[in-house]
């Protein structure tokens, strides 16, 4: 999963990504407004954090951008502004959830795996598709009960994958919610990755969709 942090507090942008990436998603920082706006109406995220007082662009219009655009990503306000307004205002330009500062960082991405259930329909806490579990919260791989080892690039192929269980996932689609934006992964990456992933389930949970991508689904030859 793909998530954006726009925050202009360097230091506190970086703790943030660190937190995001350990909870197995990847984590991309931006520092303003203007350039905010353009990536998230132009790029492929999950989710993105974005803090309301950025220079060049505030973050309010920056997220009701994002909305016009068109883009339906959970979005998180993460802000010291804690007065009714400021909530008014941030939920009325498109945000679906707001944190106010101080905060443990472990809580941003509680929010976020919350918001990223609720946007693919999912109530509960753990994905279940045949023997397989994710957990949202701890961000851990279960196989008929046994914790599973995964590489971080595989771990974030198979959590986007059910997150989208029993849809069909473009190569395109995977390799743009588990790269950076500056990355352009090899033609054959994504299907080795596939490869390694179905070699550790060792079932038939990965389907391959000729002409089209791959789906995750449990039942099937």
């Amino acid at each position: 999963m793909r998530i954006l942090i726009v925050e202009d507090d360097a230091q506190l942008a970086t703790s943030l990504a660190k937190t995001v990436e350990s909870a197995g998603w990847l984590a991309e920082t931006c520092g303003d407004g203007g350039e905010a706006a353009f990536l998230g109406a132009t790029e492929n995220y999950d989710a993105a954090v974005v803090d309301l007082g950025l220079p060049v662009q505030d973050g309010v219009s920056v997220i009701r951008h994002w909305r016009e655009q068109g883009r339906e990503f959970p979005i998180l306000i993460l802000t010291a502004r804690n007065r009714w307004s400021d909530k008014l205002a941030g939920f009325s330009s498109g945000a679906d959830d707001y944190l106010t500062k101080p905060f443990q960082l472990e809580e941003v991405t509680l929010r976020l795996a919350a918001l990223l259930r609720r946007v693919r329909g999912h109530g509960d806490t753990v994905l279940r598709v045949g023997p397989l579990e994710f957990d949202t919260v701890t961000s851990r791989f279960l196989l008929d009960g046994a914790p599973l080892s995964l590489t971080a690039q595989e771990h974030r192929i198979l959590a986007y994958l059910m997150h989208h269980a029993g849809e069909i996932v473009s190569r395109t689609d995977i390799a743009e919610h588990v790269y950076a934006r500056d990355l352009e992964p090899d033609s054959n990456t994504v299907d080795v990755l596939i490869g390694r992933i179905r070699r550790k389930l060792g079932k038939p949970l990965i389907h391959t969709e000729r002409g089209l991508g791959f789906r995750l689904a449990a039942g099937e030859d």
